[in-house]
């Protein structure tokens, strides 16, 4: 009785174990056009709890996101490719289902709360939060050393994956990618 639990319960745990890279190497195989450069973690990395400010200047937090996918984008108001992608990451907030999928910016480093507003009201950014990671003690733990950087958390808060540089975050590649995502949760 005891060898068969044993062999039940290492079968159960292979099988459990041979999902998540299943799920992997799907995400992997619809990387196309600027989600080719999007890397996926096999398993899923831990994220440290940090005090974001928002735009007055009250403490947040990304555990607000929990129970949904967050995309989560750090960027500067110094940054052509970080602006340059902004409109993308407004158009795919602006579309998604917010139940179900977040979009997060994060402005990491010395970002003035007046240049933020000015950009996202020159640039009509509605749908986007105006975070700021002053002291770039979030991006600095996760390891975010250029800009912009861009990363997937899964609804429990955890990193699944990473993309560095520019993307289009409105591109049919991202959005599958994404839905494949909230499917599956």
């Amino acid at each position: 009785m005891v060898l068969r639990s044993l062999v039940l319960y290492i079968a159960l745990g292979l099988c459990a174990n041979a999902a998540p890279a299943a799920d992997i190497a799907t995400l992997e195989a619809m990387r196309e056009g600027t989600m080719k450069k999007m890397v996926f973690h096999a398993e899923p990395q831990a994220v440290p709890d940090a005090v974001l400010l928002d735009e007055t200047d009250a403490e947040r937090s990304l555990g607000e996101y929990r129970g949904r996918w967050v995309v989560l984008n750090f960027w500067g108001t110094w940054c052509p490719p970080c602006l340059a992608e902004m409109p993308t990451l407004e158009a795919l907030a602006t579309t998604a289902d917010s139940d179900r999928l977040a979009v997060v910016t994060v402005a990491t480093g010395r970002n003035p709360p007046q240049a933020i507003d000015r950009w996202f009201s020159e640039k009509q950014i509605a749908h986007l939060p105006k975070w700021r990671d002053q002291s770039s003690w979030l991006a600095r733990s996760m390891g975010i050393l250029a800009l912009p950087v861009t990363v997937i958390l899964d609804p429990e808060g955890r990193e699944i994956g990473r993309l560095m540089g520019e993307a289009d975050w409105n591109s049919p590649e991202a959005r599958a990618l994404l839905d494949s995502l909230a499917e599956g949760s």
